[in-house]
């Protein structure tokens, strides 16, 4: 399977338990991975056979900058959702990572993965 991957899209969202993170926003960075077939777009050079990736970025910014979620696992699902319904894709793995997450102790980074594939 061929795959199309896009890392590091970044806005600003709401997601979180606490009133803080629902008030001030924090980043939110996403990773995606597209399961798709790319002969008949390699044969045919043409766009309509594969997915857009400058589409798929702007979905995933819509996702972080939408409706808040308590669980960033929520937000992993919604997108890698969305981009099934909107993309000739067979399987989506979506990494969402949570840099600002309010943790007390030193830390690089928290991140969720899902996968979802068409059934």
């Amino acid at each position: 399977m061929d795959r199309i991957t896009l890392t590091g899209v970044t806005a600003v969202g709401y997601h979180g338990v606490f009133d803080f993170e629902r008030r001030d926003g924090q980043p939110f960075v996403v990773d995606a991975v597209l399961h798709t077939d790319f002969t008949k777009a390699a044969e045919t050079d043409d766009l309509q056979y594969t997915a857009h990736y400058g589409h798929v970025a702007e979905l995933i910014t819509k996702h972080i900058e939408g409706e808040p979620l308590n669980l960033i696992e929520g937000l992993a699902v919604r997108i890698a959702e969305g981009i099934l319904e909107n993309y000739n894709v067979s399987a989506v793995d979506v990494t969402v990572h949570k840099p600002k997450a309010p943790i007390e102790v030193p830390f690089g980074d928290v991140t969720v993965s899902v996968r979802r594939e068409r059934s």
